[in-house]
């Protein structure tokens, strides 16, 4: 595995799967821009399909293991684990406002 390309929030959940091969991981993997024919079926191997034309960033969910294998890849730049956002300031309600 390539630590380098993983960043700290995916290195951290790395270390609490129980599975290494359920893909349980949802990420971010940043590509060169363009892909050959290889570099596709390597991602179609891992379930990762109908990537667009001129696109770098792909999402997938993966395995412990199948990020291990994308990291080694000289084509895949950084892989990034996706995170659930909180909207600021949920709590306030229309009706605290006056008009």
């Amino acid at each position: 595995m390539n630590y380098q390309k993983l960043d700290a929030a995916l290195l951290m959940a790395l270390n609490d799967v129980q599975n290494p091969q359920e893909p349980s991981l949802i990420v971010f993997i940043h590509t060169k821009s363009v892909l050959d024919s290889a570099e596709t079926a390597v991602l179609e191997s891992f379930g990762i399909s109908n990537r667009t034309n001129n696109k770098d960033i792909l999402t997938a969910t993966l395995s412990p293991n199948a990020i291990s294998q994308l990291s080694e890849q000289t084509w895949v730049k950084y892989i990034q684990l996706s995170q659930k956002l909180n909207l600021v300031n949920q709590t306030k309600t229309i009706s605290s406002f006056s008009f």
